[in-house]
């Protein structure tokens, strides 16, 4: 593969408003509050009163009714996830808050990716029937199961769908459907994960056996849903979901319980498995430490460890269940980085640079793993800046396929004008703007790798994608301070849709090293300020043949504390000869 160029750095400006220049803020913050939007400072009021009430929820009485209704007639009640992290918190959070409602048999069942893929499907029917449920209930996932609800009500079996993946053309005939993207929903926020939905429909069930006297009939304490924040806050960061106002309101929340030790043992004994201190957790640390983890169950083996985990009463039995997770998303790594290799070897043939043909990635080999292709898929979209499919062997002669867009390209618009312009070549498909899945069979890949090409092509306006990279601006000499850093890290949660402020400049370099192997500590020259620097996963070899004297930097200003002292830092997100 050619020599990417350094990235388009396109500095973010928005006129601050006046009631945003007269807020009590650092004038930096100011700043990075206007490039996302804000407008009015009362919109960073994040308390649990600014929640947008459930009422415009479509579907969410009807489904409070046939849960309160469960709940009162002792129905056997069986929840259906999905194998990812916000699946695995949606569906614990759903066993245990129904549990705490009065519901007496209450258990759940997920897919095991290589067997039976994604949803309720008819044979996910098949299983569940085994347990003789009077209703099935899913959980992040059902709004494109339309067989798999048809079997179910076949067999007598009541569904209700709790998702928030985009429909299909037809919607399963399921006796309740609650999800913001369905059609006629007038829910304002479309960015709900499946467990901000579930929290919704739950906070809705307490409301309807409240109304009923259930909790006074029973002499039944009523539950907390705030008790459950923690498991809504890694749910929605780790989905990757935008984060509009109504999940920033749900993440700090359940951020500020698990800093405050109010956790469930399964959330605090993934942080201390990672080394890491609940006690200073962030968003970032629910998406890249605490996140992964639970997801490893998922891709390398069975989603109900994880789910298990969650749902753990005591530490001593939830470390038991976070070290296997700990030891599976090890494994998971060290398939990702043979992976990764494999398709860098791929890619050396291809010129991103010369080839103006070239506007989506698609990638295959029979040996790797079904279950880290979209942690691929991802990394290489990151280096090659476009739209990337990634595919293993399934079934049968079939692969499996999971992709990642580039902001501007909705994957699954273009995923459905590939099926209903070459029919049949897709068995399925299904996802939302920035990440999909899908399957075909191994014969037609090069017919898709064409076909996706095309779509993005028209898609893109028929102008390869640039890489460029948002930045806040530059800061100030005097801005290269602990205060700065700490007030940034306090700021958020940040994340998608509303990221973590990344900053540019030029720095000269007075001394650096490597730690852990490859990464890059520095001690730099910030017009005359010194600061600590530190570049992760760095090509370690290229950099010990030629270091730079200076470079341009993409960076944001962290806190580092190491032994009880906090110190400014800047992690360095890429960087460039000046």
């Amino acid at each position: 593969m050619s020599k990417l160029s350094p990235p388009n750095v396109s500095r973010r400006h928005a006129d601050l408003s006046s009631a945003l220049q007269n807020a009590a803020l650092p004038e930096v913050l100011k700043r990075v509050y206007a490039g996302r939007g804000i407008t009015d400072p009362g919109e960073l009021a994040l308390g649990l009163d600014q929640l947008l009430p459930p009422t415009s929820l479509k579907g969410v009485a009807d489904a409070a009714e046939l849960l309160a209704d469960a709940i009162e007639g002792e129905a056997r009640v069986l929840i259906v996830g999905d194998f990812d992290a916000d699946g695995a918190t949606s569906c614990a959070m759903a066993v245990s808050v129904l549990q705490q409602m009065g519901l007496r048999e209450v258990a759940y069942l997920v897919p095991n990716r290589f067997e039976f893929g994604y949803g309720l499907t008819p044979e996910i029917v098949e299983m569940a029937a085994a347990q003789m449920p009077d209703l099935i209930v899913t959980v992040d996932n059902g709004i494109s199961s339309v067989e798999g609800v048809s079997a179910a009500q076949a067999m007598g079996i009541s569904v209700l769908i709790t998702d928030h993946h985009l429909p299909g053309d037809s919607l399963p005939t399921a006796d309740v459907i609650v999800n913001p993207n369905q059609p006629g929903c007038q829910f304002p926020s479309k960015s709900l994960a499946g467990v901000g939905v579930m929290f919704y429909v739950l906070s809705a069930v307490r409301a309807a056996l409240r109304e009923r006297g259930w909790f006074n009939a029973e002499s039944m304490e009523e539950p907390n849903l705030a008790d459950s924040l923690d498991l809504v806050a890694l749910g929605t960061v780790a989905d990757v979901v935008p984060l509009d106002r109504n999940n920033r309101i749900l993440v700090a929340a359940g951020l500020a319980r698990i800093r405050s030790g109010r956790a469930r043992p399964g959330i605090e004994a993934l942080f201390e498995v990672a080394g890491r201190d609940h006690r200073q957790a962030t968003a970032s640390d629910l998406g890249f430490i605490v996140g992964p983890r639970l997801n490893a169950a998922g891709r390398l083996d069975d989603m109900s460890i994880g789910i298990e985990c969650l749902l753990a009463e005591s530490s001593a039995s939830a470390r038991g269940f976070a070290e296997k997770l700990h030891q599976l998303n090890r494994e998971r790594r060290d398939i990702e980085q043979s992976m990764q290799q494999d398709a860098l070897a791929q890619l050396e043939s291809i010129d991103l640079e010369g080839d103006a043909s070239l506007f989506a990635m698609t990638l295959y080999d029979p040996a790797w793993h079904q279950g880290v292709i979209g942690i691929l898929a991802s990394r290489i979209r990151e280096r090659v800046h476009r739209p990337t499919l990634v595919f293993a062997d399934a079934e049968e002669g079939m692969l499996k396929g999971s992709g990642r867009s580039i902001p501007g390209l909705h994957l699954r618009d273009v995923l459905d004008q590939v099926a209903t312009r070459h029919p049949g070549l897709l068995t399925k498909f299904g996802g939302h703007a920035m990440a999909a899945g899908l399957s075909l069979a191994r014969d037609d890949l090069n017919r898709f790798k064409q076909a996706l090409n095309d779509a993005v092509a028209e898609a893109l306006g028929y102008t390869p994608p640039e890489r460029t990279e948002e930045s806040d601006g530059a800061l100030a000499r005097s801005d290269f301070g602990l205060p700065l850093a700490e007030q940034l890290a306090s700021g958020g949660p940040w994340g998608q849709h509303f990221p973590e402020p990344l900053f540019d400049g030029q720095f000269f370099v007075r001394s650096h090293r490597i730690v852990g192997e490859k990464h890059l500590k520095l001690t730099l020259d910030a017009d005359g300020t010194e600061i600590e620097g530190i570049a992760f996963n760095i090509d370690v070899p290229k950099w010990l043949a030629a270091p730079l004297d200076a470079f341009h930097a993409l960076y944001r200003l962290d806190v580092n504390e190491y032994r009880g002292e906090r110190r400014a830092q800047l992690v360095i997100q890429s960087f460039w000869p000046c």
